[in-house]
């Protein structure tokens, strides 16, 4: 491997990383909830619509730290 293909292997591995790490809070968050209000949590079309809006948001944003001067 060469010097150029290991910052793009550590940025795969970070970002395998923190995804793994913020989907398991996420879905931990949901539990808490759902025991807090002692019901089942079911998320709606319109809800994951949302969640969906926000994530291809964050990945805009993401996308677009290269570009800055």
């Amino acid at each position: 491997m060469n010097q150029s293909d290991s910052w793009k292997t550590k940025t795969l591995l970070m970002g395998g990383i923190l995804g793994l790490i913020s989907g398991l809070l996420a879905a931990f968050l949901l539990i808490q909830k759902s025991q807090q209000s002692e019901k089942n949590m079911s998320i709606s079309p319109g809800d994951g619509v949302k969640v969906g809006l926000g994530v291809l948001g964050l990945l805009k944003l993401i996308s677009d730290l290269g570009e800055r001067n």
